[in-house]
């Protein structure tokens, strides 16, 4: 069996995370949760659920994923798998299986969850991550030919791969970057179509106009670095 890894990043997610620990199927071989600076009881909640807990200080989605990545680096046994997710129960853990059949069975080096239209809960959401990832996924298939359709956040990668991408992004543009780096790089890629559900808690992100905002600004500003970029 190929060794799986699980990295995910964590802010004030006390109330959620124990449910994503838990749903999360048994091929896994260890999941890491990413305390990104949590005033609350997100790490002990993540401790008692089974979880490896790692605390970053500094805030950004990005920092907490490559404080993930460090730890990786840093172990005897190089996972075959990352697996990046979400603690706010908004993904469905349980899907996992799906998401990494294609690594498994296809070889292929890349997977997105794709959150179609038709599997997102009423809500799920906001207007300004539909345009953004609208937005976002046309100027990537106008400039790269890409075939994305979503930025979604559950995604699986191989290790291997995802240590040739350089990941550098501190904050809100992850996901976009790696996204990026996977079709310069002319690694193979595809997307699976995911449930998607209301997040427990308010989001650090879409659920504020700054955080729309700078989410907004960080994945255009890597979209047009990148199609200036030989």
């Amino acid at each position: 069996m190929p060794l799986i890894k699980v990295i995910i990043p964590a802010y004030n997610e006390a109330d959620s995370i124990g449910l994503v620990i838990k749903d999360i199927p048994n091929v896994v071989d260890e999941i890491i949760v990413v305390s990104n600076n949590s005033t609350d009881q997100t790490e002990q909640n993540a401790t008692e659920a089974g979880a490896t807990v790692l605390t970053e200080s500094r805030k950004g989605y990005g920092y907490a994923c490559l404080k993930g990545m460090d730890y990786l680096a840093n172990q005897e046994l190089e996972p075959d798998i990352v697996v990046f997710l979400d603690g706010d129960y908004s993904d469905y853990p349980e899907e996992l299986s799906k998401l990494i059949a294609p690594i498994l069975d296809d070889d292929i080096d890349f997977v997105v969850g794709a959150r179609a239209k038709q599997l997102r809960e009423n809500g799920s959401m906001t207007m300004p991550q539909i345009f953004g990832n609208w937005l976002a996924t046309t100027l990537m298939r106008w400039m790269f030919r890409s075939r994305f359709t979503d930025l979604g956040p559950f995604r699986a990668i191989k290790y291997k791969k995802l240590l040739a991408l350089k990941m550098e992004d501190k904050t809100y543009g992850w996901t976009v970057e790696m996204q990026l780096k996977v079709l310069k790089q002319n690694m193979t890629y595809t997307e699976i179509p995911v449930n998607y559900r209301n997040r427990i808690g308010v989001s650090k992100v879409s659920g504020t106009v700054k955080g729309a905002i700078f989410a907004g600004v960080k994945i255009l500003g890597w979209i047009f670095k990148y199609s200036f970029k030989s």
